[in-house]
């Protein structure tokens, strides 16, 4: 059940969508109330620096934006300034996959060891081997992250995985369960995809999705490396307090979440999916927002790359990202032929947003109250160092440095705590606390992980630290 730590780590993705159904309502706010949602989210609830939100509508498109580059630039943003879009990506990578699929150059049900060559070993199982639509609808059976995935730099943590690393860990991998048995999201699987697509045609990721996508889109603003201009129209990444944070660069796993864009642009694609433009891959589009799987959260379900939210009567289709300092939503109504993009420049989740301005019935989120670390005696952490088995996959290692203490999940960069009591500590790059526990005997025997209103406990193991 990894999906459900996609907030705390690095996942590019969290697909839980926490907002709660009220009254009836789908009509798209006006520009006024948009405004107002954004000036209270950013000036008195201090959870963005600037967002910039686009509504695409038969009757046209329109732009609302709030806030700055950065704080320390107070260059207004707007439909021009570019952001990192994340797991937004995923989607290109998925019509990549139906363009390419739709001219015959390959098959949906390809197996992607036929696009890595016979020097590159895929992991199969019980005679099945992972294909192009496993890949894209995380049905593959891959790991989220690869477990050789050790960053160097824990701001820019994809910076430094290479091809070598990913062959060597397809190499090695044994899949822990039937290709196709399950739905888990996977970036390793979707970078996978864009790594084959692109070594199928003899290119890397971001020409293939540059001719195959973005020109014959028009979208002139959409990047993976950015030109003097877009540079400086680049809005600042921010951590969810505020301060300045690296971008992102994903060489090996682009097709996963590297490319960079506007909200102009991202309109001009919802328009394309919603056909209120005129698309050479209108087909292909079609294709990707055909429900193929049932997703592992309630009410949802995925296509090629879309997720696809079910609820008061409607289907919309979604994807959000999210990168070090950056939240991005896209989702679209095919019935209403009505879209909603949301760009942020701070580590703050912008889905309840999203699906808000989409639908009123989804409600905007409360921001978690703000939590102030207290001093404790640092001794005290000895009895927490140690490792604590969350699931069969998943175990934190919780380590004492000086006087600050850090919990790290497998395959995840370390992050540091903070105490709120002796016992409870809370993490400031997401929403989550971790609670100590002792049995009979005095000692620390358990952890608990208080995230997303759920309590997850993680009993200690035995053996050295």
């Amino acid at each position: 059940m990894t999906r459900r730590f996609n907030a705390f780590f690095f996942g590019l993705l969290t697909v839980s969508a926490v907002c709660f159904a009220v009254q009836d309502g789908a009509a798209i706010p006006d520009d006024d109330e948009i405004r107002q949602i954004l000036v209270n989210r950013i000036d008195e609830q201090k959870r963005s620096v600037g967002i910039v939100v686009g509504v695409v509508e038969p009757g046209g498109r329109r732009v609302v934006a709030h806030g700055q580059l950065a704080t320390d630039d107070p260059t207004e943003v707007d439909g021009d300034t570019v952001y990192e879009i994340g797991s937004i990506t995923k989607v290109f990578t998925a019509i990549l996959l139906a363009d390419l699929a739709g001219e015959g150059a390959l098959e949906l049900e390809t197996p992607v060891q036929r696009l890595l060559g016979p020097d590159v070993s895929v992991p199969t199982r019980v005679g099945a081997e992972i294909t192009l639509l496993h890949l894209t609808t995380h049905s593959s059976g891959l790991p989220r992250m690869p477990n050789n995935f050790r960053p160097a730099d824990a701001g820019n943590p994809y910076a430094d995985y290479t091809v070598a690393q990913l062959y060597e860990f397809l190499a090695s991998h044994e899949l822990g369960r039937d290709i196709g048995e399950m739905v888990e999201y996977s970036n390793l699987g979707t970078g996978l995809l864009g790594h084959a697509l692109a070594l199928s045609q003899e290119t890397d990721y971001e020409s293939l999705v540059s001719e195959r996508l973005l020109e014959p889109l028009g979208m002139s603003d959409t990047s993976i490396t950015l030109s003097p201009s877009q540079r400086e129209r680049l809005a600042i990444g921010h951590s969810v307090q505020l301060r300045r944070v690296a971008n992102w660069d994903l060489p090996t796993l682009a097709g996963a979440g590297a490319l960079r864009s506007t909200v102009n642009d991202m309109l001009t694609f919802a328009e394309a999916n919603l056909g209120l433009r005129e698309s050479p891959l209108q087909e292909e589009m079609a294709e990707t927002h055909q429900s193929r799987r049932d997703f592992p959260a309630p009410g949802m379900r995925i296509g090629l790359g879309w997720v696809i939210r079910g609820g008061h009567g409607r289907d919309l289709h979604w994807h959000n990202g999210g990168t070090g300092g950056y939240r991005s939503f896209l989702g679209f109504d095919l019935e209403s032929r009505t879209g909603v993009v949301v760009l942020s420049n701070s580590g703050d989740s912008v889905d309840d947003l999203g699906f808000h301005l989409l639908d009123s019935r989804y409600r905007l989120v409360v921001p978690p109250a703000l939590r102030t670390a207290v001093e404790v005696d640092p001794a005290t952490y000895d009895d927490y160092a140690g490792r604590y088995r969350l699931t069969e996959e998943l175990v934190f290692t919780v380590t004492r440095q000086g006087d600050r203490l850090f919990v790290q999940l497998t395959d995840q960069p370390r992050f540091e705590v903070f105490p709120e009591s002796e016992t409870k500590f809370f993490l400031r790059v997401v929403d989550a606390q971790i609670t100590f526990g002792r049995g009979e005997d005095g000692a620390v025997d358990h952890l608990v992980l208080h995230q997303n209103d759920m309590d997850q406990r993680a009993d200690r193991l035995a053996g050295p630290d």
